[in-house]
């Protein structure tokens, strides 16, 4: 792969001008994806909103973290077992049902910003939010893609293997991590791939 350094600000510019020519459809689901606490999908996601705004899109926030499994289920083979967080820990029909679907072409435009506040193990009871017309939703969080969730730009942010290994704070949820990397080949599927091995200096590929 051949990666050309960009700064944060310069990659956030252009990711805004790649949704913001993303005119085919009524609404549109953006994807920041990558290893959780390795990778800074949470700031990269947020850095797309104000600038999306100042074109005259509306974007709404919405994490992955807030769609997860309750602990009963998440944990039910241990709270650090990677297989479970690899297939059971984020409520993909959830997050499809109340979020993804609505922005679809016969969809109300009604998303649910959040459902689960796994801290505390209980629903968020959140309200719903209309997403007008041109609007944008951008997703962040972990191993989405490969999983059928229907994007309209998919930004993967990848870690070399040394990387990951380095940087991941959960390390027993490594071995999740690669196995996705083997199982889906993230960076094959998304739009958009960002090297983020120093998150100060990221490098964006170019085919």
């Amino acid at each position: 792969m051949r990666y050309r350094p960009i700064s944060p600000a310069a990659l956030a510019e252009e990711l805004t001008e790649r949704v913001d020519a993303l005119t085919e459809r009524r609404r549109i689901a953006v994807a920041i994806d990558g290893a959780a606490g390795a990778t800074e999908t949470t700031e990269l996601a947020d850095a797309l909103v104000d600038p999306l705004r100042l074109r005259g899109r509306a974007a709404l926030r919405v994490s992955a973290r807030d769609f997860l499994r309750p602990a009963s289920l998440r944990f039910e083979h241990g709270r650090t077992n990677p297989d479970a967080r690899y297939t059971e820990w984020l409520d993909l029909g959830a997050l499809r049902r109340e979020v993804l679907d609505p922005l679809g072409e016969n969809g109300s435009g009604e998303v649910l910003p959040s459902l689960w506040d796994a801290e505390r193990d209980r629903a968020t009871r959140a309200e719903r939010v209309p997403v007008p017309e041109g609007g944008v939703v951008v997703l962040d969080g972990e191993l989405l893609l490969g999983a059928g969730l229907a994007f309209d730009l998919a930004v993967h942010l990848w870690l070399s293997p040394a990387a990951l290994r380095r940087r991941v704070p959960d390390t027993w949820a490594v071995p999740a991590y690669e196995r996705y990397e083997a199982e889906v080949d993230p960076s094959a599927l998304a739009d958009v791939v960002v090297r983020v091995d120093d998150p100060r200096h990221p490098a964006l590929y170019t085919p």
